[in-house]
This record gives C-alpha cells, structure tokens and sequence, in this order.
C-alpha cells in the first residue's frame, strides 16, 4: 500500500468490497460443481460428456478463481488527504479522488444490504465527472462513513488519536 502513498500522508485504512461482490461466481462456482457430479453419476458410461462437463467445470473454475483473486486484491483506501480505489490483479488501474473536492458523500444501502451490512458510497465533487463516483458494495458502511466523516471534517482529531495509538 506504500507505494500509492506520499511522505505527507496519513493512511486512515482499507476495504476490501464485501463478499457479495463475488457471490454471484460463488454460486456459480457450487452449481457447477453439483451439475459435474450429476453429470458424471448419470453418464459415467458415455466418457465424452463426462470429458466436456469436466472440461466446462475447469473453465468455471478458473474465472471463479480469476474474479474472486481480483476481488481479494481490490481495496478501498483512505488516507487524511484522498480517497483511492485499486482495482486489477493482471492491469492495474488506480483511481483516486483528492477529500477537499468532494463535495457531497451519501451511502446507500437495499435490504439485503442492511442485512448482510454492506452499502454503496457515493461521490459528487463540484459537478464534475469523476473516475471516483460509485463504489460498491463496501462492508460496515456506517462505520465507514463515520471515519470518512471525521477524516473529512475533523483531521486534528483524526492525528490526536492516531498519536496517542502510538
């Protein structure tokens, strides 16, 4: 993470976006699974379906693996002068926000968010377009708000406590 940082700045943490984001490939990943073990309990006789569906689970495999590793290495950052998102295990791309141009931050949550606590934040910076401007889904986002809050309105406090962790 050092290396996205200047000498000046002070890390507040990072996020990684909640599991849900790859839920979809998870649930994938299982069904395929079970529909390889129906398949091979069922045609066992005939080796070419047998080969094909292996073939098909090993494909999904490997885009679950690939888009559930590039999940585990996106984060969200935030430190007492910006707010990053890096993105990519093969190409990365980060896109970074500086604080003192946003000028409007809400978070939004569905049901199944504020069961699962999860939410998606939501950046204006002076009516511009920005690279930065939905990110989504981010665990504990009242907490997270919260600190970005504080980071954004109150950094003496923020350096108060950080020395006092020291």
């Amino acid at each position: 993470m050092a290396q996205y940082l200047f000498d000046s700045e002070r890390y507040c943490g990072e996020w990684r976006r909640h599991w849900i984001h790859v839920s979809q490939w998870l649930l994938a990943l299982a069904g395929g699974t079970l529909l390889l073990g129906y398949v091979v309990g069922a045609m066992g006789s005939v080796p070419y379906v047998v080969g094909a569906a292996a073939v098909l689970w090993i494909v999904l495999l490997l885009l679950a693996g690939f888009k559930i590793g590039d999940w585990f290495f996106d984060k969200f950052v935030l430190t007492d002068k910006r707010v990053m998102l890096i993105e990519g295990i093969v190409t990365r791309r980060v896109a970074m926000m500086p604080l003192a141009r946003v000028t409007d931050m809400a978070y939004q949550q569905s049901p199944l968010g504020r069961v699962l606590n999860y939410g998606t934040f939501v950046l204006e910076s002076a009516g511009q377009d920005q690279a930065l401007r939905e990110i989504a889904p981010l665990p504990y986002p009242n907490e997270l708000y919260l600190l970005f809050c504080q980071v954004m309105y109150d950094p003496e406090e923020m350096l108060a406590v950080g020395e006092e962790g020291d």
